[in-house]
């Protein structure tokens, strides 16, 4: 049986439309990363077996591509698929441990972290940071790319991705790849807006920090906002 003998909603991708990732199994998942079963297995079957074999993900993840290709039904093009998938999966896993041991409570904090980022960069670019009640951040979000003098954004972006990933609060921050830190009228005026608009949503704006090479400059304390 292959997969389109299924009913539609026993279907791995389709399930996953329908109802979305977190209630598929991980045979499931996986099943939807080979895309293709083998002769007398369907994609379903060949994925099971993986699980069955190898117990759990983490003992599935640690396997090399040879590995990988040792089970039947797998090929290198498969292989390599899952190799991806699980590699994607450890740097998302990292970069949340990363966020998650960082609590800001300055602007000299935010600039700690996000220099080092920023700082090479040659295109302005506008990021939401997003904190949980305890002020640790819980993730940053790119909102939008500009050429290398300007950078727009609008209240309505920055606060679909705060209420998106349930900021308790946030912080605005963009850099200028000129090197002047000091912050334009346009970039005033959009604070203004994205400050009053978290007043009535009740997501307070801690701070906009603009970071200039090595050097940057907090709305805070210039007391811009």
């Amino acid at each position: 049986m292959g997969v389109k003998d299924l009913p539609l909603d026993d279907r791995p991708r389709e399930k996953l439309m329908l109802r979305g990732p977190q209630n598929l199994s991980d045979a499931e998942l996986i099943a939807i990363l080979l895309r293709t079963g083998k002769k007398g297995k369907s994609v379903v079957n060949v994925a099971q077996e993986m699980v069955s074999i190898h117990r759990n993900l983490t003992i599935l993840a640690s396997k090399t591509l040879s590995d990988l290709m040792k089970i039947s039904g797998i090929g290198k093009d498969k292989a390599a698929t899952l190799l991806a998938a699980f590699e994607l999966s450890r740097r998302i896993q990292s970069q949340s441990k990363w966020l998650s041991d960082k609590k800001v409570t300055t602007p000299q904090d935010v600039a700690d972290i996000f220099i080092p980022l920023l700082r090479d960069e040659v295109k302005e670019k506008f990021l939401l940071i997003c904190l949980n009640s305890a002020n640790k951040i819980i993730t940053y979000e790119i909102i939008s790319v500009g050429n290398l003098n300007s950078s727009v954004v609008h209240p309505r972006e920055v606060f679909k991705a705060a209420i998106d990933h349930r900021s308790a609060s946030i912080i605005l921050l963009h850099n200028h790849p000129s090197g002047n830190p000091e912050p334009s009228n346009e970039d005033i005026a959009i604070t203004k807006k994205i400050v009053e608009s978290g007043i009535i949503l009740d997501i307070p704006v801690f701070d906009h920090i603009i970071i200039a090479g090595n050097v940057f400059t907090s709305f805070v304390e210039r007391r811009l906002i």
